[in-house]
């Protein structure tokens, strides 16, 4: 699959030839969404549990008479309505720790990438060097670039900091290196940018 190449100031810079097995495979919804469900799953904390009346360390003995003492006939001083007692109906430990084979999660993130290029809102670019961190600037590339309303741009080890720091308070663009590449954020954005940087670095992820 060949896509034309573009720099920030929307001009062009040649072709790149994409993987096929990396952009070119058909989507699959079944894949994707376990892949997103089990994303979701473990970004998840463990929820921390709290003591009820049988965890509490408090004596049993019966604190008072019968009757005759103006007060409930109360037993047991770890009941939830007493200070120090146990909590009633509390939290419950449970903790989110899925597991999904490796080769679906390989086979979702090139299926994610796959349908960005398929649905044509995946835009290649040269690097993503500025000159400087001038969000004014980087503002008005950005809509001759032709990005949607949310975008995902992935660089190669590093993202560029001028550009990082010039698209900080453009709402809709975040950025991140190839190696934070996801299946969720892919999706969730409508425009997917990548550096050729981000290419190598991918499709070496696949075949290395």
């Amino acid at each position: 699959m060949k896509l034309k190449v573009q720099t920030l100031d929307a001009k062009a810079k040649g072709d790149i030839d994409l993987n096929d097995d990396v952009f070119g495979i058909e989507p699959r919804a079944d894949i994707l969404h376990r892949v997103v469900t089990w994303q979701r799953e473990k970004a998840r904390g463990t929820a921390r549990p709290t003591r009820e009346r049988s965890d509490v360390a408090r004596t049993g003995k019966k604190f008072g008479n019968q009757k005759g003492g103006g007060t409930a006939r109360h037993g047991d001083r770890a009941a939830p309505i007493f200070i120090g007692g146990g909590k009633a109906h509390g939290a419950r430990l449970r903790d989110f720790n899925p597991s999904l084979n490796k080769k679906i999660r390989s086979l979702g993130l090139k299926m994610a990438l796959s349908s960005k290029a398929k649905a044509g809102t995946l835009i290649v670019l040269e690097d993503l060097d500025l000159k400087a961190a001038k969000t004014a600037a980087l503002k008005g590339q950005v809509g001759k670039l032709g990005f949607g309303k949310t975008t995902l741009v992935i660089d190669g080890d590093t993202v560029n900091d001028n550009f990082r720091m010039a698209s900080a308070n453009l709402v809709g663009i975040n950025v991140m290196p190839a190696v934070g590449a996801n299946v969720y954020d892919i999706l969730k954005h409508e425009t997917l940018v990548l550096t050729r940087a981000a290419v190598e670095k991918l499709e070496a992820r696949f075949n290395g």
